[in-house]
């Protein structure tokens, strides 16, 4: 008969990192599966400054590798397969990976989600040297310095306006004639004295040696391109992209509750199947951060704890 685990975490980045740590301390049986490397979105960030505690030179490697050896003295099982189907309903969970199958009285989910990017060329090759998905992470690293922002919704347009607290100018790039961002949230960036807007414009390709210096802008109405290059005093750049996030929850669409494929949780993440919690940026929330990531995996490792305690009773 195969093992039965207490918890089954799938995924490692922060979330489930941290509730690996906590499940560990806590006593319970636990397994994390993580089809790659640990760490997800974070280890792609050189510098991390915002993080309570963080040395200097933090990194979200440097971050990653402490919290996996955590996760490894506090007694968490480690599992390296990609999970392909889940069965969540009832007493026993059943985790289906290409390696085998595992078993959990309960489950959480840690997935994930991953910004969605502009697919032009250089963006992977410049991610991390000039291109970013997160301005409260990278915002700094552009003070007095130009700073480009790709979307036209809420978050693109909050997020702009935040980054002129460090930028000398922000310019909204936006394929569309009009943004579709709320009213007010228009109205306050436009009477910003650091915002300015490039509008019909999609950004085609980046350029740069090792760092981002040039950046090639399609005009979606008369089809002309023109390339813009860094300040000469400056040598780079910033291009921020908030164009929207896909969680990674394909594989549990109809088990749990979602929102825009995003998993429905109350504040103590329980989702609408007992034994089965999610932590991290696969659910549904205000803030996508290392910090918020952490809390979630803690807080889904002590109601899972709870839960399999009141099964003992």
């Amino acid at each position: 008969m195969s093992k039965i685990y207490d918890v089954i975490i799938i995924g490692a980045g922060p979330a489930g990192l941290a509730a690996g740590l906590y499940a560990g301390r806590s006593k319970l049986d636990t397994l994390v599966i993580e089809k790659g490397k640990d760490g997800g979105q974070i280890v792609i960030t050189s510098e991390i400054e915002n993080y309570p505690g963080g040395t200097d030179e933090e990194s979200g490697q440097s971050l990653i590798d402490r919290m996996t050896k955590q996760v490894e003295h506090f007694g968490a099982e480690r599992c390296a397969d990609t999970v392909t189907s889940v069965e969540l309903q009832g007493d026993i969970k059943k985790v289906i990976g290409n390696k085998g199958e595992y078993l959990a009285k309960s489950v959480i989910i840690a997935t994930g989600a991953s910004p969605k990017k502009i697919g032009c060329p250089g963006e992977a090759e410049l991610t991390g040297k000039g291109v970013s998905y997160c301005a409260t992470c990278d915002g700094a690293f552009f003070t007095d310095m130009d700073v480009y922002v790709v979307g036209g919704g809420d978050s693109a347009v909050e997020e702009a306006m935040y980054l002129t607290k460090f930028a000398r100018k922000v310019t909204l790039v936006h394929r569309r004639n009009e943004l579709r961002a709320a009213a007010s949230i228009q109205e306050k960036a436009r009477k910003n004295p650091k915002m300015d807007f490039m509008l019909e414009s999609t950004i085609t390709e980046l350029k740069g040696d090792g760092i981002l210096e040039s950046m090639i802008v399609k005009n979606t109405a008369t089809g002309e391109e023109k390339e813009i290059f860094a300040n000469e005093d400056d040598g780079t750049f910033g291009v921020f992209v908030f164009i929207g996030f896909d969680p990674k929850t394909e594989l549990f669409q109809g088990q749990v509750d979602m929102e825009k494929n995003y998993i429905v949780t109350d504040d103590n993440m329980h989702t609408n199947l007992p034994g089965v919690f999610a932590a991290g940026d696969c659910r549904k929330k205000s803030l996508r951060q290392v910090v918020t990531a952490t809390s979630d995996g803690a807080i889904a490792a002590m109601q899972a704890t709870a839960y399999i305690e009141s099964l003992e009773k």
